[in-house]
This record gives C-alpha cells, sequence and structure tokens, in this order.
C-alpha cells in the first residue's frame, strides 16, 4: 500500500511543478494521484476491518500476476 501512497505523491509533485510552470495537461497528473489517494483509503480502510488479512490476500493475488 506504500507504493500507492508514494506513485500519488509522485503524480501530485509532478503536477505541482507542471502548474507553477504553466504547462497544459495538468489536470491528468492530478487526476490519477487523486484516484490513487483514494484507492490507498479504500485499502487502507478494508485492512483495518479484515484486520490486516486483505492485504495478505491482495499480496498472495499480486504473486499470482491476477
Amino acid at each position: 500500500m506504500a507504493d500507492l501512497l508514494y506513485l500519488a505523491l509522485v503524480f501530485f509533485v509532478i503536477a505541482l511543478i507542471l502548474g507553477i510552470l504553466g504547462v497544459r495537461g495538468v489536470g491528468i497528473s492530478m487526476e490519477i494521484a487523486k484516484w490513487l489517494i483514494i484507492v490507498f483509503i479504500i485499502m487502507a480502510v478494508l485492512s483495518l476491518i479484515f484486520g490486516g488479512s486483505f492485504h495478505l490476500a491482495t499480496l498472495q493475488l499480486a504473486q499470482l500476476g491476477i
């Protein structure tokens, strides 16, 4: 889950830099960052509810390539 938060932070920083430089298309980076943060929050809440078993299940699925 830390990877999602890291990616969201990277896209947010990219959007801020491009916004300061006045480049068009900054909204795409902000949308990606927003959705990554939403997915991170949902997965964090599910991990808290299921006691971490949800996180283990997603890791097993990721190892299988699903």
